[in-house]
């Protein structure tokens, strides 16, 4: 017996009736060997982590436009995050933590720079629209690697795909990633938030607090117990009628305190700005995009090809490509 083979067993004697074990996959768009030590799940952890699109995340915004200070999230940092609220939920429940644990480390691998800004005006210009899930899975499969993709398991794929918007992932890793991430951003935005001054401690609503705590750890281990508690012995994520009130009251706090606050946003129209007019830059000369694209632009247009290199950018690779695109350079005789 492999390693594999002694831990998809263990699965099977471990997990819950309701789990996605690993031996039971749907499999990959191309089949390949099974690894002798590890499930195809985790399999997919180790695929995603070493990517370049993972790598980039370090350097994407995640609320706050490049802000001046060591402790403000990345969208890597947030991505983290939600990858441990959705192990312990994971675990608490007894499903497969290592599916739970891949598609949370994919989820944003097609986020924008600039966060849901940069999001917003690649929704606006793009023809058929722009959602960061989409592209998550459309980096998965098919622009990581040199084009060939990743090639992930089916239900990684869906949990990428289906942790936002309005399909709903089939296993119940998939599911609980939707509320996972819910709970950590909305929790580290607070902190943040905080952390800038751009709300204090006696903003936030006390109906909330008295439901889920004064403080950000507070917060986070009420509602990750409160998802296990609700959702034990259940086919489905759920949250009691108190948790799901009161965090549905804290995202609303939040989008007029903070997501569309004037101050934490100042900056937010210029970012916009730059990435329009980088794209209307490729689209009048499509010439001028990387050699990876070119092949993305003869099968499937030029406005797919800049709408991928767009939102692959970092926050910084974003703002040097735009300077040299429209800043004139400096030079001297020599």
């Amino acid at each position: 017996m492999t390693e594999r083979e002694r831990r998809e067993l263990e699965e099977r004697e471990t997990l819950s009736p309701y789990a996605c074990l690993s031996a039971g996959s749907r499999g990959r768009l191309r089949p390949v060997e099974p690894c002798p030590i590890r499930t195809c799940f985790q399999r997919d952890i180790d695929r995603i982590v070493h990517s370049k699109a993972f790598r980039r995340l370090m350097h994407k915004t995640q609320v706050f436009l490049r802000p001046e200070g060591d402790h403000y999230r990345t969208r890597m940092t947030h991505t983290i995050e939600v990858v441990r609220v959705a192990r312990t939920i994971a675990r608490g429940l007894r499903l497969n933590e290592d599916l739970t644990e891949a598609a949370a480390y994919g989820h944003d691998l097609g986020h924008t720079p600039f966060g849901h800004a940069g999001e917003r005006v690649l929704n606006e210009i793009m023809p058929g629209g722009f959602q960061h899930n989409v592209q998550s899975l459309r980096v998965v499969d098919s622009l990581e690697n040199g084009g060939d993709g990743l090639d992930l398991t089916y239900e990684v794929r869906r949990g990428i795909l289906c942790h936002t918007g309005p399909d709903r992932a089939e296993t119940l890793e998939g599911r609980l990633l939707r509320l996972a991430d819910k709970i950590a951003y909305i929790n580290a935005d607070i902190d943040d938030a905080l952390r800038g001054g751009i709300i204090y401690p006696i903003d936030i609503p006390l109906e909330i607090s008295h439901v889920l705590g004064f403080t950000y750890s507070e917060r986070i281990d009420r509602l990750t117990r409160d998802v296990i508690q609700a959702s034990a012995g259940k086919d489905d994520i759920l949250q009691s009628e108190a948790c799901g009130a009161a965090m549905a009251q804290l995202r609303a706090f939040m989008f007029e305190h903070v997501y569309h606050d004037s101050v934490a946003k100042a900056e937010e129209s210029k970012a916009q700005d730059m990435l329009r007019r980088l794209f209307e830059h490729y689209q009048r000369d499509p010439d001028l995009l990387p050699p990876e694209y070119q092949d993305i632009r003869e099968r499937e247009g030029v406005d797919r090809a800049v709408c991928d290199y767009i939102a692959g950018m970092t926050d910084k690779y974003a703002v040097d490509t735009f300077s040299q695109a429209f800043i004139p350079m400096s030079w001297s005789v020599k």
